[in-house]
């Protein structure tokens, strides 16, 4: 988990702690950012009620009081997840995720054998009130949503496929409908998986694997690596 220009601090060799929901590991910390490798079952940010108050913000920012959201993955989800700290470098990060200027990668596994080695899913989404958090294709209501995608091998005995994937856009959830909608549902995904999707491993089998910015300070190009733990 190194940055292709490593400088880390010493901060990334240790690790926040938290015997219920993993550890978050410390992948990258400066002055002006903190990269973080978030375990499957935490929340990037506070939720609603107060059961769902811990999360990686709310720890980081006990060691780091300037510590900001820059953009969440699903609390199932794990990988790399940026921070900025402080108002400005939060403001010059968010700029460069509104504009596309961030590359981000996601590792899967999904049911099935898909008929194609890459393509594109194209499908707009929007939220299912009525059954929320669930979103939903809305051909007429939705936003554009689009996730491209790279078959990396087949387990044919467990009749699984392991995916790269790149969200052109950042809709919640995007990636678990859209893989659904395809007929190839994520592993472990409860929310909108199958009767095959939902057997085996006890967690989301997505991971961010690839994250790639310019620092918001000197614009220097980083890019994070992060293994899959699946």
């Amino acid at each position: 988990m190194n940055p292709s220009n490593p400088a880390p601090l010493s901060t990334a060799s240790r690790t926040v702690a938290n015997d219920a929901q993993g550890e978050i590991a410390y992948v990258y910390v400066d002055a002006a950012i903190v990269v973080v490798n978030k375990p499957s079952g935490l929340l990037s940010v506070p939720g609603r009620g107060q059961d769902k108050q811990d999360c990686v913000a709310g720890r980081l920012q006990a060691e780091f009081p300037d510590a900001l959201t820059v953009h969440r993955l699903d609390m199932h989800t794990s990988g790399l997840l940026l921070l900025a700290r402080g108002k400005e470098m939060q403001r010059r990060l968010s700029i460069q995720f509104a504009s596309r200027q961030v590359d981000k990668r996601y590792l899967a596994v999904v049911v099935g054998e898909l008929p194609l080695a890459s393509g594109e899913i194209d499908l707009p989404l929007r939220a299912d009130w009525p059954n929320r958090p669930r979103q939903k294709i809305d051909a007429l209501a939705g936003k554009p949503s689009l996730t491209r995608y790279q078959v990396i091998s087949h387990d044919a005995s467990a009749n699984t496929s392991r995916l790269a994937l790149i969200p052109e856009t950042g809709r919640t959830h995007q990636l678990r409908v859209h893989l659904q909608a395809l007929g190839h549902p994520i592993i472990g995904d409860a929310l909108y998986g199958d009767a095959a999707s939902s057997a085996g491993p006890q967690r989301l089998l997505l991971h961010a694997d690839q994250l790639a910015f310019a620092h918001p300070e000197h614009g220097e190009r980083l890019s994070f690596l992060c293994p899959a733990p699946f």
